[in-house]
């Protein structure tokens, strides 16, 4: 399986990123992808607060660590490209790993 970092919006309508971001890993999924969503994971009631920015900075930073054995960033830009995405981007590509700009419509 490829390891996957996916990317996809989470801030600003949160609800609804969050279930956008969710069919995101579903159709990872089903590609046959070993996805990671650290916005999903570190975001979760009592683990990080995503409106302290200090802890959004450590948990971009904690999803972006996975970089180094990554296979792929999967951008799903339906939403749009949030800056943490153009982060996350701009990052995997040093690291030398391929963005792939993906639409689930």
């Amino acid at each position: 399986m490829k390891l996957v970092i996916l990317e996809s919006p989470y801030a600003g309508d949160v609800e609804a990123n969050v279930e956008y971001a969710r069919r995101c890993v579903a159709d990872s999924l089903r590609r046959g992808e070993a996805p990671i969503a650290s916005h999903l994971l570190y975001t979760q009631p009592g683990i990080l607060d995503d409106n302290d920015p200090e802890q959004r900075r450590l948990g971009i930073e904690a999803g972006l660590a996975w970089l180094p054995v990554a296979h792929l960033s999967a951008v799903y830009t339906d939403r749009g490209i949030s800056p943490g995405m153009k982060y996350g981007m701009d990052l995997a590509r040093r690291y030398g790993v391929p963005v792939e700009l993906r639409s689930l419509k």
